[in-house]
């Protein structure tokens, strides 16, 4: 059991052994859940990365390569300019 003593403005340090055993690192986000008098904190993975592998593990079974992902977007975005600018 570690204790830890919570400074200002609320910030309290995990113990190194807890962050190396968890494989937490500078920027692992942290849920915090109130449950009674207790505060319960467990890593989060950040929602973009998750969405990120979901999209790239996609493109990849249906053989498209970012490149061509972004060459669309750039076609894309020409299309949208020249209909709402006239550019």
């Amino acid at each position: 059991m570690a204790v830890v003593k919570m400074r200002g403005r609320g910030q309290v340090t995990i113990p190194q052994s807890l962050r190396k055993d968890l494989r937490l690192d500078d920027e692992t986000v942290l849920t915090v859940v109130k449950a009674g008098n207790v505060l319960l904190m467990t890593p989060r993975p950040l929602q973009v990365d998750r969405l990120a592998k979901v999209a790239q593990q996609a493109l990849k079974k249906q053989g498209i390569r970012i490149d061509d992902v972004l060459e669309d977007l750039k076609r894309q975005r020409t299309r949208y300019n020249k209909e709402h600018y006239g550019s």
